[in-house]
């Protein structure tokens, strides 16, 4: 523990760079990076430090109105959909109304 925290003073210190500890030291970057992110969370001195959670602000506002999709009419009962964002839906005659109005609600979210 000792030398890696001597390395990551090599690294981190005042005058440090990470480029020239992994010479001095003969120690990849991948190494120095993971010590510093153990040495900031306790976990290289054996103490691991519990979690805190973190919020963030949301707000919710009203979904903008979104122009309807187009609707074009194919061969053998196809109904081709292009919905305003380029995403288009192929359904046949028989689609359930309510589930593909669920689909559509989801991809123009």
């Amino acid at each position: 523990m000792d030398q890696k925290l001597a390395v990551l003073r090599d690294a981190f210190g005042p005058e440090g760079c990470v480029r020239a500890a992994c010479e001095r030291h003969d120690v990849g970057s991948g190494s120095i990076y993971t010590w510093r992110r153990q040495a900031m969370s306790g976990e290289l001195a054996g103490v691991r430090k519990p979690i805190e959670p973190v919020f963030a602000e949301v707000q919710i506002s009203e979904q903008p109105a979104l122009p309807a999709p187009t609707l074009a009419a194919r061969s053998g009962s196809v109904i081709g959909i292009e919905l305003p964002s380029g995403i288009r839906v192929s359904v046949d005659a028989t689609v359930d109304a309510d589930a593909l109005s669920r689909v559509i609600g989801i991809l123009t979210r």
